[in-house]
């Protein structure tokens, strides 16, 4: 397509200082038939990432959705994405897909290349490993939102391959090989989008170290406005999480294993959900996946929400604050942009620990009891309503007409600058 034939680029040709200008950047370039390709990761079911490209496409209404792996229930669907076009890969066409996909990474980086929105007029990527890599026009506006640059392969590499028990054995170094190859391609994409939008302060950090870029921070949507807040907790705490490795539930697992007194929820499932209900003990009660409405029941009347992994967010560490819930979480990730520490603020809400050990854990949580009348519930969800998902959309929509103004600004001095060599 020529710079002609894009909607988009009725300017493209104005100076870059108009481009640039103050009025020009307030005002909007998102016209209502603009056609806006939304592309994610994949959808093995409706979780956090997922539910912030629900919030994208409210913002954006005008927009279609395209992945790699579409496995999301038609009631969500219809729920969260009512009349929004779904493209899955050719991937997702493989046999029994649905029980192997996450080891076809080595093949993803290509099949996500496959995807064709170049008749799209703006592209969003909502990226945790590969979404960020279609192919787009040097004149298609790209916002990326990354959740996370990939984690199995950059520094969380080494805490997968052990907890897959992946040593250096033949299927251990075909995998090194394999995420070797995925670094390459990860660095080199990283340079396609227009601006990067980074969940937390701790992915921004992550995006500098790896890419070399800057990232602006916009926290992800929470349903503050639909969550209960409880103050009269009961006597349980909850674990609620992916039973993914670096989610590190096995952790609140064998420390309240080793607190027979205390009852421990945990809600969720994955990967990893045989092995930790081998090492639980009686006083740890597994739910598996919650209906919505009952997992709200559940987290706000727990006495405390436990995390001991790394989160780049944690939507539903946030969700347990806006139910009034404290949390007790690792002091890393995002935990640390939701969790006002106590000892630390006036007007705590949890306890962060600073070491990703069962003693760790253990110690926090005698340590949230002695000091329980310090945190209310009331603290707990004012803090949540920094991460409405009004904020969230307003935020998004203008660091998306900045994406706009910037590209067309860099496509306009290129055509200059060739202008001026001839």
């Amino acid at each position: 397509m020529s710079f002609s034939q894009s909607p988009l680029r009725e300017d493209a040709f104005a100076p870059l200082a108009q481009a640039l200008s103050p009025v020009a950047a307030r005002s909007s370039m998102l016209r209502p038939d603009s056609k806006v390709a939304v592309v994610h990761d994949w959808f093995p079911a409706f979780r956090g990432g997922e539910r912030v490209v629900a919030e994208i496409c409210k913002a954006v209404p005008s927009s279609e959705v395209f992945t790699l792996f579409d496995f999301l229930a038609d009631s969500y669907k219809e729920r969260y994405f009512p009349g929004i076009p779904f493209h899955p890969s050719r991937l997702n066409n493989l046999p029994m897909v649905r029980s192997y996909y996450r080891s076809l990474f080595f093949l993803c980086p290509i099949a996500v290349e496959q995807i064709d929105v170049t008749n799209y007029d703006v592209v969003i990527s909502s990226s945790a490993a590969f979404a960020r890599g279609v192919l787009t026009r040097p004149d298609q506006p790209h916002l990326c939102y990354v959740h996370s640059p990939i984690r199995y392969a950059w520094d969380e590499q080494f805490s997968y391959l052990e907890q897959g028990r992946l040593g250096f054995g033949p299927t251990g170094l075909l995998y090194r090989y394999f995420l070797h190859h995925l670094r390459t391609w990860d660095t080199r994409t990283a340079h396609g989008p227009d601006m990067m939008l980074a969940n937390s302060n701790y992915v921004r950090a992550r995006i500098r170290r790896i890419y070399g870029k800057d990232a602006k921070v916009v926290f992800p949507p929470v349903a503050i406005e639909s969550l209960p807040l409880v103050e009269k907790k009961d006597d349980y705490y909850v674990a609620a999480s992916f039973m993914a490795p670096y989610k590190r539930a096995d952790l609140v697992i064998k420390a309240f294993t080793e607190m027979p007194t205390r009852r421990l929820l945990v809600v969720g499932d994955g990967q990893q959900a045989r092995q930790l209900r081998a090492i639980a003990g009686p006083n740890i009660t597994f739910t598996g996946y919650l209906p919505r409405d009952k997992y709200e029941q559940t987290i706000a009347q727990a006495r405390a929400m436990v995390f001991a992994g790394c989160e780049d967010f944690g939507i539903a560490l946030a969700e347990a604050q806006a139910c009034g819930t404290p949390l007790i979480a690792f002091n890393r990730g995002g935990a640390c942009d939701i969790v006002r520490n106590l000892g630390e603020s006036d007007r705590a809400t949890g306890v962060l620990f600073k070491h990703q050990t069962v003693q760790s854990v253990k110690d926090a949580v005698e340590h949230f009891e002695l000091h329980t009348g310090m945190i209310r519930p009331e603290a707990c969800h004012q803090n949540a309503s920094r991460f409405s998902a009004d904020r969230f959309r307003r935020e998004f929509l203008q660091a998306l007409n900045q994406t706009m103004h910037m590209n067309q600004a860099a496509v306009g001095t290129g055509i200059m600058q060739v202008a001026n060599i001839r």
